[in-house]
């Protein structure tokens, strides 16, 4: 799971596979990033990925539509369709994809919410993570947050948050501030004590999951942006995946199918190991720019040097879905091998006695 973990011992993702039935660009960079002089709403704290350096006095007034939080961005040219199912690719993901004001409206959340956290936990940080910053959100995808209440060196692991423990004390009080103060705003906050225990609430348009620590994802969230920026070709295929996925029911690791985030992975497996590859390693590639221990207000900005990576291999949208489903129905050997996008490969699975029965094991 800890893909940007390259100085930490690998944790293995582990799913049993069965149905509940049965951005502004700058030349020569890949990855786009929210810009950082940007508004905010009178009163709020900034996202603390992105600071801005001059905001103007609007005390009293709500930013008119102009300055929003995140700006559109230039828009990444996505690939020539010349056939039939490429073009519906591409349908399918222009009429899909999150919008700018899909992803304000989640920021104006987290300012408001942050905000109101500070109150209890003066120097906590709330960050938008997952499929919001990463590339691959949709209209529908929910907002993912995850509330760091202080950041301590990835060395300092007796400081970590124990999400047995600490970790549901602090969001048990965080649920209480929804539940009394912000119950106008949100509703039906609920504690859910998972292995990582969250906060599961809603405002008036979303559903949003609230984490305590859990800072490896703030990490991937930007590992994963560079994957889905760096070919154009990533991002469509990587969202009719997951729209296939929801349609036949087996996108929703509550009910033991796969998580979004294991369908990203599996695709950008897939592009990593064709005989042509579409994507390389970029822990391999950019170790400086994925460094485990990089301060994470620094996180945002590393992906910022990547330049696009220009396979030789044309193949299209629709031969690269076609080939997609080839690719694990018929020569992925679920048996033996196990998912690394840190490696750019398919690598042996552990074998020990309690991966027997997984069906699907995902580095």
């Amino acid at each position: 799971r800890r893909l940007s973990d390259q100085s930490i011992p690998h944790d293995v993702k582990r799913q049993r596979f069965h149905s509940h039935r049965s951005e502004t660009t700058v030349v020569n960079q890949a990855v786009p990033l929210p810009v950082e002089h940007r508004y905010s709403l009178p009163g709020s704290n900034q996202s603390p990925l992105f600071h801005a350096h001059s905001i103007p006095d609007l005390t009293g007034c709500v930013p008119p539509l102009r300055y929003t939080l995140f700006p559109d961005p230039i828009e990444t040219p996505l690939p020539v369709a010349k056939d039939k199912l490429s073009q519906q690719v591409l349908e399918l993901f222009q009429a899909c994809q999150q919008q700018t004001c899909d992803l304000n409206r989640k920021e104006l959340c987290r300012t408001e919410l942050q905000r109101e956290i500070q109150q209890i936990f003066p120097q906590s940080r709330l960050f938008l993570v997952g499929s919001s910053l990463n590339g691959f959100g949709t209209r529908s995808s929910d907002g993912d947050l995850c509330l760091v209440v202080k950041e301590e060196p990835v060395s300092n692991l007796k400081h970590t948050v124990n999400q047995k423990t600490e970790a549901r004390h602090i969001l048990s009080l965080v649920q209480k501030l929804f539940s009394t103060k912000l119950c106008n705003y949100i509703e039906r906050p609920q504690l859910i004590r998972a292995k990582v225990p969250i906060v599961k609430f809603r405002d008036k348009v979303r559903q949003f999951d609230l984490n305590v620590n859990n800072v490896v994802g703030i990490r991937n969230t930007f590992l994963l942006r560079t994957y889905a920026y760096i070919e154009n070709r990533v991002r469509p295929l990587v969202l009719v995946v997951k729209k296939w996925a929801s349609f036949h029911e087996l996108n929703d690791a509550s009910r033991g199918t796969l998580s979004s985030y294991t369908l990203v992975l599996m695709v950008l497996h897939y592009l990593q190991t064709l005989p042509e590859p579409i994507l390389p390693s970029l822990q391999k590639n950019y170790p400086e720019s994925f460094d485990p221990t990089m301060q994470l207000h620094l996180v945002h900005q590393a992906p910022c040097t990547i330049p696009p990576y220009l396979s030789k291999n044309g193949s299209s949208l629709g031969d690269l879905l076609i080939g997609f489903f080839k690719y694990y129905a018929t020569e992925f050997d679920w048996s033996h091998q196990m998912i690394s996008i840190r490696e750019a490969k398919a690598i042996p699975r552990p074998d020990g006695i309690e991966w027997r029965n997984k069906f699907i094991c995902v580095e």
